[in-house]
This record gives C-alpha cells, sequence and structure tokens, in this order.
C-alpha cells in the first residue's frame, strides 16, 4: 500500500509547507504548522470548490447592479438582535464562539424556539441566486448531545412547544441532504468542531475538516437562502479553535464573554457584513435561560453606600450604544523593588504608559506604589477613551479622596500630556444625563456646541488641566 502523502498547515493563514519549521513563511507565526495528510483528487472535485453564488461569474458593471436590502429575521431576542444588526439574514453565516458552559446552545435554542414559533414575514423567505425558495422551517443540528439531552435543556427551560426540527448527526453529507430536502429558514450547526466530511480522511476538528465543512456549509446557505448559525470551540486564550480562514469565510463573527461565576453573558460582534462591528449585547443568566438586559449601565455600576476613593465612571462606547462602566484603582505602598501593575479589564500595557504621562506632565509619583485598576462586572474595555477615568481612578486611590458624586469622564491620554477627543462625544453624554450624571469632564474638542440640560460640561485639553478642574470639584 501506498503511503498517504501528507503535508503542514498553517492554523493562523492556512499555508501549506513541504516539511516542519517553527515560523509559518506566510504569516510568519510560530507554532502554528500542523501536519495533515494530503486528499487524492477527487472526480467531484469542481463540485467542492464551486462558487458561492453557485453561478458562473461575469463581467458587470457596478453602475447596472441594483442594491438590495436583505430582509431581517427576529430572533425574539432584542439584545441577539442588536448585535446581528437587526437579525438574521437570508443566506447569512454567523459564526459564534465562547467558553464552554458560557450559554451558546441555550442562546441558540431560545431563539430558534421563538423562531420557530413564529411565521415567516412577508418577502423574509430567502430566495437564493437560482430563485428557489425556502420552506420556513427550523432545524437544530447537533454533534455534541442527542435529541433526547437537548429537549430536557427546553423542558428546564421551559420553552413553549414549537415545531423546532432537531437532528443528531456529525457526517456532512448526511446534514447537507437533510437541509436540502427540508429546505429550512435558519439551521444551527452545534459545533463545527465535531462535524466530519467522508471526503477527507482526517479526523473531526482538525484544520482540513473543519475548513472543509464550514466552506461547504456556506456554500450551501449561500446557493438556498438558509440563514445558517455555526458554533465554534475557543481555545485557551480565548479565539476560535481551527484556522482563522474560518473568520474570513463567514458573514458575522460573535464572541461570547462573561465571567462563568457571574450572572451576566456579553456578546460582542468582531465582524458583520450586515450591520456594526463592536457591537455589544447583555444578557443576565437566570433559571429560565438568558434573559436581555435592556439598561446594561445599571450592571457596571457599584451602588456604593457612601462615596469610597478610587472610583471613576467612564462614558464608553460600544458599538452604537454609549454604556457607562465604573473604572476602580487602588494603589498602595509596594513591598517589593518591582511594584506591581495589574489591570483587569482593561490593557496593561497602557496602564503603565498612563502612569509615566502623570509623573512627567502632572507631577504625580507612583514608581514606590503598587497600582491595581479593574472594570466592574467583568466588562473588556479596549477603547482609548478610558484613559482620563483611569488617571482620576488613581489619583483619587493614591490621596484616598473620593471624586465628586455625578461626575463621569471619558477622553484619551496622549503621551504629550494631551487630551485627545473620543468619538460620539455627543452620544455619551447624553447617556450620562439620562442616568443622572451632573458633571462630565472631556476633552475639549467634545464640547458640546448647545448646553445638554442637567449636565455641567467642563473641557480641558491638557492632564495637568484635568487634574486641577478635579481637585476644583472636591
Amino acid at each position: 500500500m501506498a503511503r498517504q502523502k501528507s503535508a503542514f498547515v498553517c492554523t493562523e493563514c492556512g499555508a501549506q509547507a513541504v516539511r516542519w519549521q517553527g515560523q509559518c513563511p506566510q504569516c510568519q507565526a510560530w507554532n502554528t504548522l500542523v501536519e495533515t495528510v494530503l486528499e487524492p483528487a477527487a472526480p467531484a472535485a469542481g463540485s467542492r470548490f464551486a462558487a458561492l453564488a453557485g453561478e458562473s461569474s461575469r463581467l458587470q458593471p457596478l453602475s447596472a447592479l441594483e442594491p438590495r436590502e436583505e430582509p431581517r429575521q427576529p430572533t425574539g431576542l432584542d439584545e441577539f438582535d442588536r448585535v446581528l444588526g437587526g437579525g438574521l439574514v437570508c443566506g447569512g453565516v454567523v459564526l459564534i464562539g465562547g467558553d464552554p458552559g458560557i450559554g451558546k446552545s441555550t442562546l441558540l435554542l431560545q431563539a430558534l424556539s421563538n423562531l420557530a414559533a413564529t411565521r415567516p414575514a412577508a418577502g423574509g423567505e430567502g430566495a437564493s441566486a437560482k430563485g428557489s425558495k425556502v420552506v420556513g422551517g427550523v432545524i437544530y443540528v447537533s454533534g455534541e448531545e442527542s435529541g433526547e439531552q437537548v429537549a430536557l435543556r427546553a423542558q428546564r427551560l421551559q420553552l413553549p412547544p414549537s415545531p423546532l426540527q432537531m437532528l443528531a448527526e456529525i457526517n456532512l453529507e448526511r446534514i447537507l441532504h437533510t437541509l436540502r430536502e427540508a429546505r429550512p429558514r435558519v439551521a444551527v450547526i452545534d459545533s463545527i468542531q465535531t462535524v466530519y466530511s467522508e471526503a477527507l480522511q482526517s479526523a473531526p476538528g482538525s484544520v482540513a475538516q473543519v475548513r472543509e465543512c464550514a466552506a461547504q456549509l456556506t456554500r450551501f446557505a449561500k446557493q438556498s437562502g438558509t440563514s445558517l448559525i455555526l458554533v465554534g470551540h475557543v481555545t485557551k486564550d480565548g479565539t476560535l479553535a481551527g484556522p482563522r480562514v474560518l473568520e474570513h469565510i463567514v458573514d458575522t463573527v460573535l464572541y461570547f464573554e462573561g465571567d462563568t461565576h457571574s450572572s451576566f453573558r456579553l456578546i460582542r460582534a468582531f465582524k458583520n457584513r450586515f450591520g456594526a462591528v463592536n457591537e455589544l449585547g447583555v444578557f443576565a443568566m437566570t433559571e429560565r435561560g438568558l434573559r436581555g438586559v435592556s439598561n446594561p449601565s445599571a450592571i457596571f455600576l457599584s451602588q456604593h453606600s457612601q462615596q469610597v476613593a478610587g472610583s471613576c465612571v467612564l462614558i464608553t462606547q460600544e458599538g452604537t450604544r454609549p454604556l457607562l462602566v465604573e473604572v476602580q484603582a487602588l494603589v498602595d505602598s509596594s513591598q517589593s523593588p518591582n511594584p506591581r501593575r495589574l489591570s483587569v479589564g482593561l490593557e496593561q500595557n497602557r496602564l503603565a504608559m498612563l502612569l509615566a504621562v502623570m509623573h512627567r506632565h502632572a507631577g504625580v509619583v507612583c514608581f514606590d506604589q503598587d497600582v491595581f485598576v479593574n472594570a466592574v462586572g467583568g466588562v473588556k474595555i479596549t477603547e482609548p477613551a478610558a484613559d482620563l477615568a483611569i488617571l482620576f481612578a488613581i489619583v483619587s486611590s493614591l490621596r484616598d479622596r473620593p471624586l465628586k458624586r455625578g461626575l463621569a469622564v471619558f477622553g484619551e491620554v496622549g503621551l504629550a500630556g494631551e487630551i485627545r477627543p473620543a468619538p460620539r462625544g455627543q452620544e455619551r453624554l447624553k447617556e450620562a444625563a439620562k442616568l443622572g450624571f451632573d458633571t462630565a469632564i472631556v476633552p475639549r474638542a467634545n464640547a458640546p456646541k448647545q448646553p445638554i440640560e442637567g449636565l455641567t460640561v467642563i473641557a480641558v485639553e491638557r492632564v495637568e488641566e484635568a487634574l486641577e478642574q478635579l481637585r476644583g470639584l472636591e
């Protein structure tokens, strides 16, 4: 028997190499090459690599193409629809990943139960490129649980009876055959790492299997008009397991975040061809499943009986939604020659930079202090507009003086000591005024031209000026 040929495939970019090496020659990533058995050329190879649209491509002027707004299918969960951009799109493919036990299957089971109980709206039936229509059913394909286990979860969630179809299968060809016969308007594959194709000899979850199965399912969704949701496992680093090309194939990439010990869950959109990127949806885990939180700012604001030092309220922006988050800081005398710099929910390298800026331009010394910074509620803040709130929280903890009650801030701090503006400043200030805050310290470029009722806005340009204004409010 002839020996099967193998190649080394990069899990990040999908590049192939003849022999193993520590660094990928294409994307320059380290330790990402995995040995994969090369498959012989099959007679039906042309069908495997057909175009996603299912038709031959031809040159067309862009002006001759008619733009068309894709109809949305609401899932019945407002926070989930917000992250998706209004609902599911006909023929769209959504990839959702998260830690084990975070609630992915629970959320999708609730959404499918709502979709199965509602009839498709007029024009909501997905039309493929060939003009065929989907029937309108909803199918849940589970590769990790049996049908009885899924029914037990539905009973535990007290979901109403619905015509939701269940399929426990991991073979790709059988799944595609069932989907072509049923022609559902929504289908869920839970999860993509458990599905395998008979055309490949590698094990389920390997690079070749995940890439091939995702491509075949995406091609089916585009040709039939079925809205497809893929569930993906994540690594210990929090990224999706398998090749990164999987994120490029699909239309929307969602990540489930949050601490498993907390009752709150966050869904963040990292890629969305049909909506806003970095949109945030907030859920609360209850005995009857996930429930959307209409006012998430109340979650991330601690209710102190009295004013405490080291706490500052930040007005951040998550997608199209302004969000108020409490930033806490603790400054303590260091007992070691190397003071600790620790941040949870915020970028740690940026914390060290802000301490240097504060020392150089404002004369606040923290080189002999341990500094700990935390974002309340388990939310992860990545935007630089949180710089000013972090500085105020550190100064408040260092002096052991609480900040003024009803104060909210935002602004990016540069290395030269300047305070740079943040996008959507007007929406941030209106959200703070709506929640009862009466004072805001913002960059001068974000100062509103028209006064906001109930809110006093203090515009600053430099770090030392901001700290002086902060002392004046005490």
